[in-house]
């Protein structure tokens, strides 16, 4: 970015700014602009971030967040916490509540926060801690003022800017401003600027943006993550602290190598006895992945993990010999346990920093190195090109199976080289199956029983690999709630789970009864031939789409069932085959007779993964709206 100074206006602006902080200001909602409460359920009145980088190894973070929620959905937008540790002190921290008017209801001090760890079930993480305030709303709309500052000797990962974080939230004004009297050297990456009127300056000093009468972006389903289209400036020292340990990178590389060389190094000891335990565990075996198969087991029977908040408790693991005496972990230090038992056994393996989240795929930037990227850790295991990856904070899912919390993604892989972005492995599709096979009876009170067959894998294995958990009450009361929750009077008399998790595939055998499944009369006998999958989704519909298509995951489903009528009844002529097939995905339908007294009914469906222009929403709505349609196609068969 070009290098300028500081306009006087902008200098003068702030000043004013900061002197108002202690004048009276109207709260009253109705001073908002009508334009900013348009599809809005909060709106933020003022969000200002200021960091005064005073040193490597200090860093002052003082945060004014005003915010006006209008309805009950907007509560999220008005969290109010500040965390510390033996790394980073409070200095200031309050809240004030509002009603719709502009009057004060509420008054938090410092003192009044509630205080408390910010890690349950564990206490290797003692020290971390959160401050919080605990409001719930008796009106709408009311408005919050909450202001902290914190001073901190952790310096690697400098707040970044979210001026709009949220769909349906509009920003009256919001402003960053970074203060660099030892002209440390920065980086800096715009995302998602264009489109936005952000004003911005930087010196060499100084660094400040600023956004103001933002209207709210209405969520609209089926669309691209908020973080997609929204902008964002991200900030990385070159030089920082982190942990107690100084350090300095430009690029991945030498980002990895300094985690290797600072960070990990020295964390992977363990004791002799430990040692002695694993390597009889794989004793005569020579395959290294076979190896890892018996020491990934091994980690996840004798561990159990911690949650612990992004931010919490460093980037250093807790030490694998400690794990291994307490038995528990975070994300950092588990994997790291993991790694540690795998370097006994002699098979190598990378520390890897990773975006986890079920719902967006995020992926590290590929050309802008930081710290501040990634919220989870996993392991990586070189496999002459075909690499295995290892989610070491589970204890029951599948070697080498990542699942849809960190798939399909860029990564930062410490490999002994350095930092290098890899991408983890994509599930995608025709992979995510689901195979069902039904034998179904039908009743001449218009009942039916069934024995009946469910495979999964990829995704679908992932979704439902859980069951083996479920006591057998829950486990009936899922089926019959939400997998079946639209056949009434389903009962299941008998199931059985089998969970391969050398193939990855969840297997289950049900025998299962549903009174009054058919319309029964004198004159016909009519029934709903899509039993046990039936796909009812239908997307919203809007006027005016403003957003792209976006597709989250493909997946494939085939359904075979084979049909027995009731004696005395005789089939008619069965529907024609029916086919749809988009550029979505593809669905079809076939019937074929067996005999007079029984006949197959086969159905496969493809959905594909993707992003497109928002002009194919209405089609792909028009696709999934003839597939529902069509799922409840009904057959009436006649006495003979």
């Amino acid at each position: 970015m070009k290098k300028k100074k500081l306009l006087l206006p902008v200098v003068v602006f702030l000043c004013s700014i900061v002197s108002t902080f202690s004048q009276k200001i109207n709260y009253s909602s109705l001073l908002i602009p009508t334009e900013l409460k348009e599809n809005a359920n909060a709106v933020i009145r003022d969000n200002s971030i200021e960091i005064t980088f005073e040193d490597v190894g200090e860093m002052i973070v003082h945060k004014r967040k005003v915010v006006t929620v209008l309805n009950k959905l907007g509560d999220r937008n008005a969290s109010m916490y500040a965390h510390y540790d033996n790394t980073t002190k409070i200095t200031k921290l309050s809240a004030v509540i509002y009603d719709a008017f502009g009057t004060q209801i509420k008054k938090y001090s410092k003192s009044k926060f509630l205080d408390v760890s910010a890690v349950s079930g564990g206490t290797l993480y003692s020290d971390s801690r959160v401050k919080y305030v605990d409001y719930t709303a008796v009106s709408y709309p009311y408005t919050i003022v909450f202001e902290s500052e914190y001073k901190t000797s952790t310096t690697s990962s400098m707040p970044s800017w979210y001026p709009i974080n949220a769909y349906s939230l509009s920003v009256e004004k919001s402003q960053y401003k970074l203060i660099n009297p030892k002209q440390i050297g920065i980086n800096t990456k715009e995302k998602n600027f264009s489109g936005y009127s952000i004003e911005k300056t930087q010196s060499d000093n100084e660094l400040y943006s600023i956004i103001e009468n933002q209207p709210a972006i209405k969520y609209e389903a089926n669309s691209i993550s908020f973080s997609n289209i929204m902008p964002r400036l991200m900030v990385v020292p070159k030089d920082f602290q982190t942990d107690g340990i100084k350090g300095s990178y430009s690029n991945w590389k030498e980002l990895g190598t300094w985690m290797n060389q600072k960070i990990l190094s020295g964390t992977t000891d363990l004791d002799e006895a430990t040692k002695l335990k694993v390597l009889s565990l794989v004793e005569g075996i020579d395959n290294p992945i076979e190896k890892a198969k018996i020491v990934y087991k091994y980690m996840q029977d004798k561990t159990r993990y911690i949650s612990v908040q992004v931010g919490i408790g460093g980037i250093q693991p807790i030490a694998a010999n400690l794990v291994d005496k307490v038995s528990y972990g975070d994300c950092k230090g588990l994997t790291n346990y993991t790694k540690a038992l795998l370097e006994v056994v002699g098979v190598k393996s990378n520390y890897v920093h990773v975006e986890a989240d079920t719902d967006d795929k995020v992926s590290f930037e590929n050309e802008f190195a930081s710290l501040a990227q990634g919220n989870h850790v996993i392991l990586n295991i070189p496999n002459n090109g075909n690499d295995i990856w290892l989610e070491c904070t589970s204890q029951t899912i599948p070697f080498g199976f990542l699942g849809d919390f960190t798939d399909d993604r860029n990564v930062l892989v410490m490999t002994p080289e350095g930092g290098v972005i890899k991408r983890t492995p994509a599930y995608k599709n025709e992979y995510n199956l689901q195979e069902l096979k039904a034998k179904i009876q039908l009743e001449e009170n218009g009942s039916l029983t069934s024995s009946l067959n469910r495979v999964s894998k990829g995704i679908q294995y992932d979704d439902k690999s859980f069951y083996e958990t479920l006591s057998e009450e829950d486990l009936i009361k899922r089926y019959k709630s939400r997998v079946w929750s639209y056949n009434n009077n389903l009962e299941i008399t008998s199931v059985d789970l089998i969970n391969d998790k050398e193939k990855v595939v969840f297997k289950e055998d049900l025998k299962v009864s549903i009174k009054n499944y058919a319309s029964v009369n004198e004159q016909e006998y009519l029934f709903r031939v899509n039993v046990f999958n039936r796909e009812s989704y239908v997307p919203k519909r809007y006027r005016s789409r403003k957003l792209p298509l976006k597709i989250s995951r493909g997946y494939k489903d085939v359904d075979a069932y084979e049909f027995t009528i009731p004696k005395g009844y005789v089939l008619g002529v069965l529907p024609s085959e029916k086919v749809i097939s988009t550029k979505f995905g593809t669905y079809k339908v076939t019937f074929t007779k067996i005999d007079d007294a029984s006949f197959k009914y086969h159905k496969t469906i493809i959905i594909k993964e993707g992003i497109y222009p928002k002009e194919d929403y209405k089609t792909y709505r028009s696709f999934r709206r003839s597939i529902a349609k069509y799922e409840n196609l009904r057959i009436a068969i006649t006495l003979k």
